[in-house]
């Protein structure tokens, strides 16, 4: 299967190159090819430290089996010191949040606090009888703007790992709709941290939120009767 590989930054200057197209076998991992980019040149030897393994815009862990005619990316730390701190999972999903998951992907040795908001469908909002809420989102710009605000965390907090998951879909009553994890040397850094992501994202990422209620359903946040930067709770 044909693999293009982009490189950026020491990684392009050491290979000298920044987009190669390659041959690899079906069932190859990105962890492997990487390995064999290092045979290839090794000037890349050594630099496996804090390097971080991206699939079609998407990170991804090294086990990663990539398919024919993936766009594979090896992403040395980035400006501001945000490398491997945000490398716990940045997703949407259709089904169920497991939350117990998002704090084991931030957990770290150098960690001594690891604070979780969970947003769950409550209900009853503004003297209605809620239903269930559903959730649409512009998913790529969604997971764009998520990413960035985990990067912002990293820079004004210091912490160690953040995680986000936010749900679409339909999220019945009692369901989480977003969860968030962070860890941090700190509490106060951690809870600071997970603090800021919940505000920012209810603030700034293309997800909508639609409130199924008894007589009627309303999409919240969108009606001009709700005052500009109101943004209702979960």
């Amino acid at each position: 299967m044909t693999l293009r590989l982009k490189l950026f930054a020491t990684l392009r200057e050491r290979a000298g190159a920044s987009e190669l197209n390659r041959e690899f076998s079906h069932g190859v991992s990105v962890g492997e090819v990487w390995r064999a980019l290092t045979r290839e040149f090794p000037a890349l030897t050594g630099q496996d430290e804090a390097l971080s393994f991206a699939v079609n815009q998407e990170y991804v862990k090294p086990d990663f089996l990539p398919q024919d005619g993936d766009e594979v990316a090896f992403i040395p730390p980035v400006s501001g010191g945000v490398g491997e701190a945000i490398q716990g999972p940045i997703e949407i999903v259709r089904s169920r949040i497991d939350v117990a998951a998002l704090e084991a992907a931030v957990a770290d040795p150098g960690a001594g606090a690891i604070a979780t908001f969970v947003g769950t469908t409550r209900n009853e909002n503004s003297g209605r009888q809620v239903l269930r809420l559903e959730y649409e989102a512009y998913e790529p710009m969604a997971l764009s703007e998520m990413r960035k605000l985990a990067e912002e965390a990293v820079r004004r907090w210091g912490i160690t790992r953040a995680a986000i998951t936010h749900r679409i879909g339909v999220v019945e009553i009692g369901e989480a709709s977003v969860a968030i994890a962070v860890s941090a040397p700190h509490r106060a850094e951690a809870f600071s941290a997970c603090r800021f992501l919940i505000d920012r994202i209810k603030e700034i990422v293309p997800i909508w939120k639609k409130e199924h209620f008894e007589g009627g359903e309303i999409w919240v946040g969108c009606q001009t009767s709700h005052p500009p930067h109101a943004h209702p709770d979960h």
